[in-house]
């Protein structure tokens, strides 16, 4: 019997990310935070679609794209070892990784955080936050939204019905009137800022 790992994956809600970011990635693709095409970049210089991705964007690992959400999903051993690889590829030809050896483990690395992050039911979606500090270094936070009815735990997708409820990173559940999220409404706050840009 194969044993399951989960990771990450890109999910779209609706066609915003096609908008937002310079490329977006496909639906489905193996994620990670991808804070790493940040780290020699002023973040206070970006603006638009780059400062975008670096406000909210994951990254999938077929497209090197970006993404608002991914998704708690299920993986095999060899889905796993086929996002390293792509990874620890893309390291070398797009970061400055001297081979492919040193890259594998900078990529393997990489997984074991998006595995971090994934430690959450299936179906569980996933939100990120950066933000530059005033000493250089970049802060992440995170967010995970549960489908609030029992009938969504068994969906294929987190969103068909719209309602999550929001767990903050410490486990406590935030403070909503009704323990519900309207995603349709952060969406449309996430559209309005980035018109303002």
């Amino acid at each position: 019997m194969t044993s399951l790992r989960k990771l990450l994956r890109t999910i779209r809600l609706d066609a915003s990310d096609t908008f937002i970011f310079e490329r977006a990635a496909t639906p489905g693709e193996w994620a990670v935070p991808g804070t790493f095409a940040f780290w020699d970049v002023d973040a206070g210089a970006l603006a638009g679609r780059p400062r975008q991705a670096f406000r909210a964007g994951f990254l999938g690992l077929d497209s090197f794209g970006w993404s608002t959400l991914a998704v708690v999903s299920e993986a095999t051993e060899a889905e796993r070892a086929a996002a390293v690889e792509a990874l620890a590829r893309h390291l070398v030809a797009e970061h400055g990784a001297p081979d492919l050896d040193a890259a594998r483990a900078a990529a393997d690395d990489e997984l074991r955080y998006a595995e971090e992050l994934a430690a959450h039911p299936p179906q569980t979606l996933v939100a990120l936050q950066r933000k530059a500090m005033p000493d250089g270094a970049i802060s992440e936070q995170f967010r995970t939204f549960r489908a609030a009815g029992d009938a969504l735990r068994g969906s294929s997708m987190p969103c068909s019905s719209g309602a999550f409820s929001i767990v903050d990173d410490d486990g406590a559940p935030e403070t909503e009137a009704d323990g519900e999220l309207d995603l349709a409404g952060l969406v449309e706050a996430r559209d309005a800022a980035v018109a303002k840009e």
